[in-house]
């Protein structure tokens, strides 16, 4: 195949802006299906954005001839049904983060990629984000020295605005989401601390509800041993008050730091008590520079962004962090 034909299941808010647009914006990818359960919000996505079909039906869209490779952006409890369906059927998946509801589905997502010899990518997209590609350039070339340790503050306020907002806040049912915004939010950091730091030795946490009326938690600390040495330490927090939010993630070493949140754009690089700040131009589709690295990789040009392997190593970082 010379040209990557993009089917969608689960075309909700996530899809609007930072996903779905860019996949036809990219080189040899075209949007070509929209699937979503509800035939009418179905119908009015592929209408505004110019898609030539809908569906209500996963497997009828799964089935379509036209399409040769499917994105799953349904809550994370679809995502290994929907995933080992279109692998079954020849097709390669690009899906969401999180990758499953736990890493004991992410391993049976592996195992079917592997099964049937279909290509599967995760899309921890930040990896290949301007931002991020130039702390990984700043730390591989000791900019800051020799790393000692990371400490990240993820603290929102029951008011955050970090997430797509829909009709039904599903990130706070764990039968559908896994976990709640910790769920949501942290695949991203943790990703890349793995993209960053290598293999893990071991790695530990604690969390618990403190809103009462909430079945999922809402404060998780989290500690990682990196075989280098390095140590993380992450406190995510979704029930401070107003004004008391952070998004920081700050890497110490010996010469300095590095300062950035992960839902910004700006780096503030300290080196021998010189501070120094790199600005980042918002993108429009954040998705974009990795459904370009996917589309490379399905057509055989480019290697994996981010493989189920890669990605299982995260959710087991989210069970070890959130087990009871």
């Amino acid at each position: 195949m010379d040209k990557i034909k993009w089917g969608i299941i689960g075309c909700g808010d996530v899809t609007e802006v930072k996903s779905g647009p860019a996949f036809n914006k990219v080189p040899n990818s075209s949007l070509v299906a929209v699937m979503r359960r509800d035939a009418i919000k179905a119908a009015d996505y592929a209408k505004r954005h110019g898609v030539p079909k809908w569906y209500n039906d996963a497997d009828a869209l799964i089935n379509d001839p036209e399409i040769n490779a499917i994105y799953i952006a349904t809550p994370p409890l679809q995502h290994e049904e929907y995933t080992i369906k279109a692998l079954a059927a020849g097709k390669p998946v690009y899906v969401e983060k999180p990758m499953a509801l736990n890493s004991a589905a992410a391993k049976r997502m592996v195992a079917a990629a592997n099964k049937y010899n279909v290509k599967l990518s995760v899309a921890h997209y930040r990896r290949e984000q301007p931002l991020f590609i130039k702390i990984k350039d700043l730390l591989e070339n000791k900019i800051i020295g020799d790393i000692r340790f990371i400490d990240l503050r993820m603290l929102q306020s029951e008011k955050t605005d970090l997430i797509a907002k829909s009709d039904y806040n599903w990130r706070l049912d764990p039968g559908i989401a896994g976990g709640g915004l910790f769920h949501d939010l942290a695949p991203h950091q943790l990703d890349l601390m793995l993209y960053f730091f290598g293999k893990v030795k071991n790695f530990h946490g604690v969390s618990l509800s403190q809103a009462t009326d909430r079945e999922v938690d809402d404060l998780v600390t989290g500690h990682i041993l990196f075989e280098k040495g390095i140590i993380f330490n992450g406190t995510w927090c979704f029930t401070v008050a107003d004004g008391e939010q952070q998004d920081v993630c700050n890497i110490y070493g010996s010469k300095g730091k590095i300062s950035f949140p992960m839902f910004g754009h700006q780096i503030k690089l300290t080196v021998n008590t010189i501070v120094e700040t790199l600005d980042f131009l918002p993108i429009e589709h954040v998705e974009q520079p990795m459904i370009e690295k996917v589309v490379a990789y399905f057509l055989n040009q480019a290697d994996n962004p981010c493989s189920g392997e890669e990605a299982i190593k995260t959710m087991e970082l989210l069970d070890g962090f959130t087990y009871k």
